[in-house]
């Protein structure tokens, strides 16, 4: 059976990535460093998707199995020799964490295996498989990494599928959405994964997917923490909100039209979709889940920073994105380190600092002067 290895055997790994290529076929080896996870992997061999519908279907996931990265080195170096795909879901920052054992893999495999792998890391991330591959070649030799280029491809990938706060403690099960979307660029023939959809140009697919999908996220877990609501429809449900949703889901919209030549009424149904699946009721996913790591989203290249910097530079409107990264610096949610250093920074030093600090502005330019005076507006 064809093998597929996946670093990350969390709800992503388990719901998404993972439960897609079982469906195509494949072996599945996830790697993680949780040993409860990993034991039962070992033990039952399946799990299920839930899909959160008012019938909650669910799908058999099987030929599953799990490696300790931590504690099993050699077998993971021995299952990368063997595999057809290599893909993460363990979020972008643990990505130079894990690319000493990959290199060592593909080293291992270069050598023995002349078949091609497919590498592909599926994070929320511009790039994220170009961020991999600069990781894993700081670990090889020029003639190793001459042999790895010729017989690796590296992929880079748009991901989308909501996977909340699983309420299943000492279960492998999963409950998803029933919406996905993989995206993968590539201008060669790859082998087919079910739900894997191919294009030759990546770019338009993962900023209209970052600056909908996960600003749009953003946007209503920030203002509705803001708001004391517990959940994303909840958050819905609040009119004001809605409407605040809406208006900066226009504003990067008018940008990805005008940057990509979409389809302004075709975009604006795809806003629309989108909003309805964080309308789900049945997902009961947490503002706090979806507001965490705020230091990420508010950096220079993330879901709110970019798109307002696009936007004006294309001369465009970008006065609820700015208003938006006022309500994400206000995220003082203790139960997330990120919020918690966040509010530090900005007690000790202020709004100016932080956005220099952590989102690259200049305090002077006219974005930040925005995003400064939201802020205060907020505040009051």
């Amino acid at each position: 059976m064809k093998k597929a290895v996946h670093f990350g055997a969390g709800n992503i790994g388990r719901g998404f990535i993972g439960a897609l290529f079982s469906q195509s076929g494949y072996e599945v080896v996830f790697v993680d460093i949780a040993d409860q996870i990993i034991d039962q992997l070992n033990e039952k061999k399946e799990y299920r998707v839930v899909l959160a519908t008012d019938s909650k279907e669910s799908l058999k996931i099987d030929n599953v199995s799990g490696l300790n990265n931590l504690t099993q080195e050699q077998e993971v170096i021995n299952a990368i020799k063997d595999a057809v795909y290599l893909t993460t879901a363990i979020g972008p920052n643990i990505l130079p964490r894990i690319a000493p054992l990959i290199a060592k893999g593909l080293a291992a495999r270069v050598e023995e295996n002349k078949e091609q792998l497919y590498v592909i890391a599926c994070e929320n991330q511009i790039s994220a498989t170009d961020l991999l591959k600069g990781y894993i070649m700081e670990h090889l030799d020029q003639k190793i990494q001459e042999k790895v280029l010729a017989q690796v491809s590296f992929l880079n990938s748009a991901v989308d599928r909501i996977v909340p706060i699983q309420n299943n403690e000492g279960s492998l099960d999963v409950l998803v959405e029933p919406y996905y979307e993989w995206v993968v660029e590539t201008k060669e023939e790859v082998p087919r994964i079910e739900g894997m959809t191919i294009v030759p140009e990546l770019a338009p697919f993962i900023e209209r997917k970052l600056f909908t999908v996960n600003t749009g996220h953003a946007v209503i877990a920030y203002f509705g923490y803001l708001a004391g609501k517990e959940t994303i429809d909840q958050t819905l449900a609040d009119e004001e909100i809605y409407k605040q949703v809406k208006a900066t889901l226009g504003e990067t919209g008018a940008y990805l039209i005008n940057e990509y030549r979409l389809d302004a009424d075709e975009h604006q149904k795809y806003i629309d979709k989108i909003i309805g699946r964080f309308e789900n009721a049945h997902l009961n996913d947490g503002v706090t889940r979806v507001g965490r790591s705020p230091l990420r989203k508010l950096g220079h290249e993330d879901r709110l920073v970019r798109p307002a910097l696009q936007a004006q530079k294309a001369g465009l409107l970008y006065t609820n994105l700015a208003k938006a990264i006022a309500a994400a610096l206000m995220f003082d949610f203790s139960g997330d380190q990120d919020a918690v250093k966040l509010q530090a920074m900005l007690q000790e030093h202020g709004v100016a600092y932080v956005l220099q600090e952590v989102s690259g502005l200049d305090s002077t330019s006219e974005l930040a002067q925005e995003i400064i005076t939201q802020y205060e507006a907020l505040r009051e």
